[in-house]
């Protein structure tokens, strides 16, 4: 699961979360990369996230509140 990941990613029991600092575009565009590299490999292996769990925590001063999506969602 963690081959090509470039953000940090935890896991716990079957809790897994990416994390990472977004202040460019190109900083937004790694998270979804991410997402997307994980979802190929959750479809792979025949796993599902369950996407009504899934939740975006945005930090600090000015941040943009970028949208992503896992999968089509």
């Amino acid at each position: 699961m963690d081959s090509r990941i470039e953000c940090t990613l935890s896991k716990f029991a079957d809790d897994t979360k990416p994390c990472g600092v977004v202040n460019t575009l190109e900083g937004r565009d790694a998270i979804q990369r991410d997402l997307d590299r994980l979802e190929r490999w959750a479809c792979a292996n025949r796993m599902k996230f369950k996407k009504a769990k899934c939740k975006v925590l945005h930090v600090g001063r000015r941040n943009p509140k970028h949208n992503y999506r896992l999968g089509r969602e």
